[in-house]
């Protein structure tokens, strides 16, 4: 994936998270959640992007 578009796709979820947090009325505690869960996935798909966790999809715990 070209850098470009990496930067343009996380350019639109800040801007889609900046409306739903300014234009949707809910409870902090709501939004906060809603926030959490929008920056983890963000951050999963990063990792996947730069094959980060294909590279740990192989390490195994236990036996």
């Amino acid at each position: 994936m070209p850098l470009i578009h990496l930067i343009f796709i996380l350019v639109a979820i800040g801007v889609i998270l900046w409306l739903v947090n300014n234009y949707i009325p809910m409870d902090y505690k709501i939004k906060k959640i809603v926030n959490v869960v929008v920056v983890i996935c963000v951050i999963l798909w990063l990792l996947n992007v730069f094959g980060v966790i294909g590279s740990l999809s192989g390490l195994r715990v236990g036996r």
